[in-house]
């Protein structure tokens, strides 16, 4: 289920600037760094995938108990980045133009080394350091700027205001190709730390320089003539040079992804290409003459995605017989008919896919909004315990609490819709909702109750700052 979800609180200027602590082969858009965010995108099988070949990365870095999160972009740029030690930032494209599970996965290594190496909270050091080594400069320059001020008004000389102009200008330079040089050594450092989790973890650091070989040529043409001091990576070359001199030293550097995995991984790409790009891209990927089962996944998707339902439920009908408990086939009819109008029949492939799923909460909340669509009273009570168990698992997807708060109106129980309704608002950053919904539910509720404290903490809640 691709779901595109803004993220609630804003960006500050600290996520913009560490986005340099990244692998960072192609720049985010500027646009990606306006005050909401960039938007996010949900998807189980996708989200499964990669928490799998992160797992036992953070594992040998020491972080698997901390509660690593991958968040998926909407971006079709190659990029990945951390921006606040607890979240790995992967763009869709960089999923796309993956064509091994070992790419991607050299990738989130690299990602990795960067949370291993505490590189953001020494990133704020140095940013602190920097801040006040250009307030002294400052006000020394503006102090030489008023004497020369001064002194001109009375002996028409200047030195002194140019000198003062210096004084604030030199030092700000001077910082500045110092904290970029911080930045490429946190970068080489990335680079070593990541080769050195994908070994002790027995996989093929090939993956991550066959990456960044892949953009050198690009890169180079676009920093050709640069200052390689003025770069907040290393040169491409000098870093594709050096990664491969002690990557290529790892005893598991000729070691090839399983099949199994690669097809996994393959599937998710055509996934994420029937629902990202163009039909006439994805059948361009996937021409009717590629009878692989991604091939089929993608055209299937595509078919749906663009108006023939019939057409996409017999070719994924015909892929669940070949892999009858694959959840995500289900799960892919069960949401073309739900987005058809046809809510009753899609409960039941739903119903499989969350089975199958081992309960996965973004199918169950599609579970939810079919059982709710359907507007049957009888499945109002499932529908809320369904929905209640998801929103329990992720609480911060909108569609499980607005789902959840059609099935309390449903019921009668407006205390509780009030309720799922000010924390799907919340969620979206609209507070001025919220906490109008959050004030009503309070008067539904009893004071001191589970309800009313929930509604409460909406109400008093202070907006993200910048």
């Amino acid at each position: 289920m691709f779901l595109q979800i803004a993220l609630r609180k804003k960006a500050s200027a600290l996520t913009a600037l560490v986005t340099a602590a990244a692998i960072a082969l192609l720049p985010l858009p500027a646009a990606r760094a306006q005050q909401k965010g960039p938007p996010v995108l949900r998807d189980t099988e996708t989200e499964q995938l990669l928490r799998e070949y992160t797992r036992p990365i953070l594992r040998a870095a020491g972080l698997e108990k901390q509660n690593i999160q991958m968040v998926i972009l909407n971006d079709g740029s190659f990029n990945a980045f951390v921006a606040d030690g607890r979240r790995i930032f992967v763009n869709y494209g960089a999923i796309l133009q993956s064509e091994t599970p070992n790419q991607i996965i050299g990738v989130l290594a690299h990602e990795t080394g960067h949370l291993a190496g505490g590189h953001l909270s020494k990133l704020r050091e140095q940013l602190a350091a920097a801040q006040t080594q250009m307030i002294i400069a400052m006000l020394l320059g503006a102090g030489a700027i008023a004497a020369g001020s001064t002194q001109r008004s009375s002996a028409g000389n200047n030195g002194l205001a140019n000198a003062g102009a210096a004084a604030i200008s030199a030092p700000q330079e001077v910082i500045r190709r110092t904290l970029l040089s911080y930045q490429r050594q946190q970068e080489e450092n990335a680079d070593r730390a990541g080769v050195k989790f994908l070994t002790a973890t027995q996989q093929s650091p090939k993956g991550m320089y066959e990456t960044f070989k892949r953009f050198t040529s690009e890169s180079l043409f676009a920093a050709r003539g640069a200052d390689p001091y003025l770069q907040s990576h290393p040169m491409p070359a000098e870093r594709v040079a050096a990664l491969q001199e002690f990557a290529s030293s790892s005893p598991y550097w000729n070691k090839k992804d399983d099949p199994a995995l690669q097809l996994r991984h393959d599937m998710v790409r055509a996934k994420i290409s029937a629902f990202m790009e163009r039909p006439e891209t994805v059948y361009r990927r996937y021409p009717q003459t590629n009878d692989s089962m991604p091939a089929r996944y993608a055209r299937a998707i595509s078919t749906y995605l663009h108006g023939d339902l019939r057409s996409a439920l017999a070719q994924i009908d015909a892929l669940i017989q070949v892999q009858p408990n694959n959840p995500y086939f289900y799960e892919v009819r069960g949401q073309a008919l739900l987005e058809s109008g046809k809510a009753a029949e899609a409960i039941a492939p739903l119903r499989k896919a969350a089975q199958l799923s081992n309960n996965a909460p973004l199918i169950e909340m599609l579970l939810g909004q079919a059982l709710v669509g359907t507007d049957n009273k009888t499945y109002t009570d499932d529908a809320v315990r369904i929905l209640r168990a998801a929103v329990a698992r992720e609480p911060e997807a909108v569609l499980g609490y607005t789902q959840l708060a059609m099935a309390y109106g449903r019921k009668g129980d407006y205390a509780e819709a009030d309720l799922a309704s000010a924390q799907a608002a919340y969620l979206r950053g609209d507070n001025k909702t919220a906490r109008e919904l959050a004030t009503r539910a309070k008067t539904r509720f009893a004071v001191g109750t589970p309800g009313w404290v929930k509604a409460d903490d909406i109400v008093a809640a202070k907006p993200p700052r910048n």
